[in-house]
């Protein structure tokens, strides 16, 4: 099957998941419970990974997968052939709150390459689409990242975990870029993030994430012209393409300005909290 024949099947599943995502946001007929205390999940999590599930093992049978609520196995990070990894939504605190900040993450890689990515925002109305060597799409119309090439006029996103103890080191990265760029947004969903910075609504984005909240926008990001990479060294034997510590993606006349601020702010370099 070639990518795009891939490409077609895994956004019909997306869009069947957003259509659920929907009715059960109209209908408000979910319960909410938290992962290791924290981590907010709903059963519509887990009914849409199921969706999804079934429709990927009819569809390609015997392929490996890894998603966040059904799959999360990640001994599967340093497997050749093919893998598929799903984030049935991205944004779950925004889902439950009410907010548009919500996706349906699809990545495909063979033998650790990210072959084909889509990120559907069912209610934002945009799905946003990539295959490796040939581009990254927003509802079928083809999108660049931006051309910025100053830090102190780009905006930059980035997010934080749900466990507290892990934020105050992160605040010094805030610190550090909230006095250079232009200003900063923490919009919720790392998938969305990524494709704004795809499309140039994003200057920048920075985070340490889960493999499922990243693998398709970091395709559509990488096609659309970003620069996409890490802040430090991924360790051996585990794909870049599902290393979720650090990430940096960027327009591409800011990232070694922005990745070296990071940095420096690790260090305690600079001034701040």
């Amino acid at each position: 099957m070639t990518d795009d024949e891939r490409l077609q099947h895994a956004l019909e599943i997306a869009r069947e998941a957003g259509e659920m995502i929907r009715k059960a946001r109209h209908e408000r007929n979910f319960s909410q419970s938290y992962k290791a205390g924290e981590e907010l999940v709903t059963d519509i999590d887990v009914a849409v990974d199921r969706h999804i599930r079934d429709r990927l093992d009819a569809t390609f049978p015997g392929e490996a997968r890894l998603s966040e609520e059904l799959s999360p196995d990640r001994s599967e990070l340093a497997a050749e052939g093919a893998l598929w990894v799903v984030d049935p939504i991205d944004g779950t605190v925004n889902f439950a709150h009410g907010l548009a900040h919500v996706a349906v993450s699809i990545a495909w890689l063979e033998d650790g390459v990210l072959r084909v990515g889509v990120v559907h925002a069912p209610f934002l109305g945009e799905t946003f689409t990539a295959i490796h060597g040939e581009g990254a799409w927003c509802n079928a119309r083809p999108i660049r990242a931006s051309r910025r090439k100053e830090l102190s006029h780009s905006l930059v996103a980035t997010g934080f975990p749900y466990r507290r103890d892990s934020r105050p080191p992160l605040m010094r990265r805030l610190a550090a870029v909230l006095e250079q760029c232009q200003d900063v947004r923490r919009n919720g969903s790392a998938a969305l993030d990524l494709c704004d910075v795809a499309c140039g609504r994003l200057d920048a984005y920075y985070e340490s994430v889960s493999l499922w909240d990243f693998a398709a926008g970091w395709l559509i990001a990488r096609e659309a012209g970003a620069r996409v990479g890490h802040l430090y060294p991924c360790p051996e034997g585990i794909p870049e393409a599902l290393y979720g510590e650090n990430l940096l993606a960027t327009s591409p006349g800011i990232h070694a300005e922005l990745g070296d601020l990071l940095r420096r702010a690790d260090a305690g370099e600079l001034n701040g909290p």
